[in-house]
């Protein structure tokens, strides 16, 4: 009788086990799928400037005294700076 019951009771456990393994994949995957849209519906499409709207240098000294002489060179062509 003894060995009836560990043999129930590895049953039950074995079975339990894999009901809650397959229950927790499907709330994974839902959690998972609605993340995905939620990022994808949320994340705004990126924009590019206006060609009409002029670059407009930082020229505090703060600013100045970190940049490099190819940075500086571009703000001052008025173009968007592309080395940092």
């Amino acid at each position: 009788m003894n060995g009836i019951r560990k043999t129930v009771a590895a049953a039950t456990i074995a079975g339990s086990m894999l009901v809650g393994g397959v229950i927790g994949a499907a709330i994974y995957s839902v959690s998972v799928i609605t993340a995905a849209a939620a990022t994808t519906a949320a994340s705004p499409s990126p924009t590019t400037p206006s060609a009409t709207t002029p670059f407009v240098s930082n020229e505090t000294a703060a600013h100045e005294a970190t940049e490099s002489a190819a940075r500086e060179a571009q703000e001052n062509a008025g173009v968007q700076p592309t080395v940092p």
